[in-house]
């Protein structure tokens, strides 16, 4: 690699956090390691990180709770959950939350590799194009929306957005009154689509729905058994 890519990774199994390490370095990659929640946000906030692969279940803070406070302070780092493959409402949640993947344990390393490469491409491909992209204001109903400040205003209130919920609104907006399947959302917002994924959507849709609420003119449809309509009513 031309520069050294810095990852945080949050393991409290000690065998599987040595492999883990071991193998991310073989391939070039420069790791911090955390064993709990606390010292992983002191590496946090110590550090600027690439990316960050999060253990959910952790001594002192557990992993929902330092995604929680890595979103409030950056929007744009990938988060990868590692978490129990019986646990489906903790990946779901994880999704909610600003986490980007999850890889359900036991995995592979090479599941785990692809991914991280996947997520640093689009990582790098978000900050290029937020660098070289003058400000846009973009006009939603009676909202403002900011998508490099990553902002939704109306009537003098911002709402500060994470970076998922800001491409999801983009891409609502760019297809206003358009008819969008879950498959095309999820493999446009998300790059992927599986249960939890979807699952994950649909909070995200709520999520959105009390955001716009304000302005009666937006609606987001549920066509059951199809996918959405982001509607905008003519003024």
């Amino acid at each position: 690699m031309s520069e050294s890519v810095k990852l945080l990774l949050v393991e409290d199994d000690e065998a599987l956090r040595f492999i883990v390490k071991d193998n991310l370095e073989q391939n070039n990659y420069e790791v911090d390691v955390a064993p709990n929640g606390q010292e992983a946000i002191e590496f946090f906030n110590a550090n600027n990180y690439h990316l960050i692969v999060l253990d959910v279940m952790l001594p002192k803070i557990d992993g929902f709770k330092v995604a929680e406070y890595i979103r409030e302070k950056n929007e744009q780092v990938p988060i990868i959950f590692l978490t129990a493959r019986s646990m489906t409402e903790d990946k779901i949640k994880g999704l909610s939350i600003g986490g980007d993947d999850y890889i359900p344990k036991p995995f592979s390393m090479e599941e785990l590799l692809l991914k991280i490469k996947v997520f640093l491409k689009r990582s790098s491909n978000t900050i290029t194009e937020q660098e070289s992209a003058t400000p846009q204001t973009k006009k939603i109903g009676r909202f403002i929306f900011l998508p490099e400040e990553h902002t939704l205003n109306i009537d003098n209130h911002t709402r500060k957005l994470t970076l998922k919920e800001v491409e999801l609104i983009k891409f609502f907006a760019e297809n206003a009154n358009k008819v969008l399947s879950r498959n095309e959302i999820l493999e446009t917002v998300w790059g992927s689509n599986d249960y939890f994924l979807g699952r994950s959507l649909d909070v995200f849709i709520s999520r959105l729905r009390k955001y716009f609420k304000a302005d009666p003119n937006i609606q987001i449809i549920n066509l059951h058994g199809v996918g959405f309509r982001f509607s905008i009513k003519k003024q």
